[in-house]
């Protein structure tokens, strides 16, 4: 599958953190990464948005140097990850899926010992812990084991250790899964914040408002394959010309209002998680997308369907989602949650 590209891509080597060109991972018969190119504009957040298996967390590790590319090439700020790797080491910090911090230790235990593994005295290296506890909001569980923190907390114990020494580029693998939304909320604006500071954040997510909020190019992964690039405004433009939302006064009359919005649009809306809600695309095909929402409305109406709320907008990204892999993300989470279980 060819990826789709969008919009306007920088000239060759200008102010690129990353550029990879065919990058591929094999593990026996399995192509995890099959063919990647990416090209990260430096001081941005860059998503990579895809369901678990896609591979995103190979192709991270590959660029932080912690596998080794089967093919293709990759380079972080102009330095071969396979053949000047001490060099890329030197300019990139990584957090994973997992905290990576010792739970029987403390937190300001843990930044301490980190910064004099990186090479801080031990005066330095307490005063950036307790600077980076405050800005993190952990200050007054410094001296707690990290055995006890919530899962937010771990995870922002785990993002500040990766900053110890403020990096060129911060890959961050799913930082928010199994947060709750304050939690997530947090790490957001983290990575805001550290962005601000001139640091790159190559953030891989299956969540979709993640990226909507953080990122400010976004590739599509899919079976190891980019299937598009482009900002969140160029993917969703490409999909449609926009999307129709509708909030109903009972939800009993939700699988109506689906079949006369199918029948008037001809695709098949989504329901959301709300039971009066549901949303489809408008304007396929070239047709006038106000128009079509109109003579949808019109048809509820003579249905009996009563719509509270209306609303006429830019496909969301699980739109785009659904688009370019014929299932929405949200499905394939629940049939991946399923099968780990199985």
């Amino acid at each position: 599958m060819t990826a789709h590209r969008v919009g306007r891509r920088d000239d060759p080597g200008s102010g690129l953190a990353i550029e990879t060109s065919g990058l591929v991972k094999t593990f026996g018969e399995t192509r995890a990464v099959d063919g990647v190119d990416l090209r990260v504009p430096a001081g941005t957040v860059y998503g990579v948005l895809g369901p678990n298996g896609a591979g995103k967390t190979t192709a991270v590790k590959m660029l932080a140097t912690l596998l080794r590319p089967d093919g293709g090439e990759a380079r972080v700020f102009g330095h071969d990850v396979l053949h000047e790797a001490d060099a890329v080491r030197g300019r990139v910090s990584l957090t994973g899926q997992y905290a990576s911090v010792d739970e029987d230790l403390t937190g300001t235990e843990n930044l301490v010992l980190l910064g004099r593994l990186l090479g801080h005295g031990k005066r330095a290296a307490r005063e950036r812990s307790g600077h980076l506890l405050e800005a993190f909001g952990l200050t007054e569980a410094a001296g707690r084991q990290v055995k006890n923190y919530s899962g937010g907390m771990r995870r922002r114990i785990d993002i500040a250790a990766s900053i110890l020494n403020t990096p060129d580029l911060l890959f961050l693998d799913e930082p928010t899964t199994g947060l709750d939304p304050r939690s997530r909320n947090q790490v957001w604006e983290i990575v805001r914040a550290v962005v601000a500071q001139g640091t790159t954040v190559l953030l891989t997510t299956q969540y979709l408002d993640e990226a909507d909020q953080l990122a400010s190019r976004i590739a599509v992964i899919d079976h190891g394959r980019v299937i598009a690039e482009g900002t969140k405004g160029e993917l969703k433009a490409s999909v449609g010309a926009g999307s129709v939302h509708l909030r109903l006064r009972s939800a009993e009359q939700r699988p109506e209002a689906a079949r006369i919005l199918g029948s008037v649009l001809g695709v098949e809306p989504q329901l959301e998680a709300d039971a009066v809600a549901l949303t489809a695309r408008v304007g396929d095909g070239g047709q006038d997308a106000a128009e079509q929402a109109s003579r949808a409305l019109a048809e509820l109406a003579r249905g009996g369907v009563v719509v509270d709320n209306f609303s006429l907008g830019q496909p969301s990204l699980d739109e785009v989602f659904l688009a370019l892999t014929d299932r929405p993300a949200t499905e394939r989470r629940a049939q991946e949650s399923k099968e780990a279980l199985a």
